[in-house]
């Protein structure tokens, strides 16, 4: 029986991913990061593969409202490109869409009084992954509060802590956020 080295030792990084945003990994160090208000985060994975992601959308649209917007920037925003663009990812890391199974958290109703944009994402996310056939085997929609999810992109594993009502400031500051810096520059921050 050997004992544990240096080597053995995984160094967990965080990845933050913002409204637009989607990432796949098969590094075991990664756990990727999001903040929910109405917005929709999908985590899906492949186990067998050793591969997950997540995207961070902020409407529902359908093909043809992300088909209209230019491809990347605004069209990220929209459900329906943001989800083909994280099931590409996987498949090219090495998924196989039958094995696909994922995990669908957000969608909350933060403004009573107008239109619940929360439930019209969790509608159209479960719409989405069972018109494709990929397995919703967990997480959490809908509600009133806003959520911070972590994600373990290779084994699946996801965790949600529920935010206090009075964080408005919050989704405020991820709102005005200045856009993220290029992937070509390793595309990574740590927020928290």
């Amino acid at each position: 029986m050997s004992s544990p080295t240096d080597l053995d030792v995984v160094v967990e990084r965080k990845i933050n991913i913002v409204q637009g945003e989607q990432h796949v990994s098969n590094d075991p160090g990664v756990v990727l990061t999001t903040i929910l208000g109405s917005c929709i985060a999908a985590c899906m994975w492949d186990r067998e593969a050793g591969v997950g992601g997540m995207n961070h959308f902020l409407l529902p649209g359908d093909r043809t409202d992300a088909g209209q917007a230019s491809r990347g920037g605004d069209a990220m925003r929209y459900g329906a490109y943001s989800m083909e663009l994280l099931i590409n990812g996987l498949l090219r890391h090495g998924a196989q869409r039958r094995r696909l199974q994922a995990k669908l958290f957000g969608g909350s109703c933060m403004m009573a009084g107008l239109t619940d944009v929360g439930q019209l994402n969790a509608a159209f996310a479960e719409r989405f992954l069972q018109a494709e056939g990929i397995a919703v085997v967990g997480g959490s929609l809908r509600g009133n509060q806003g959520r911070r999810i972590q994600f373990w992109p290779v084994s699946g594993r996801a965790r949600q802590t529920l935010l206090s009502s009075g964080s408005g400031a919050v989704f405020r500051a991820e709102a005005n956020r200045a856009p993220p810096p290029s992937l070509s520059t390793a595309g990574m921050v740590e927020l928290f």
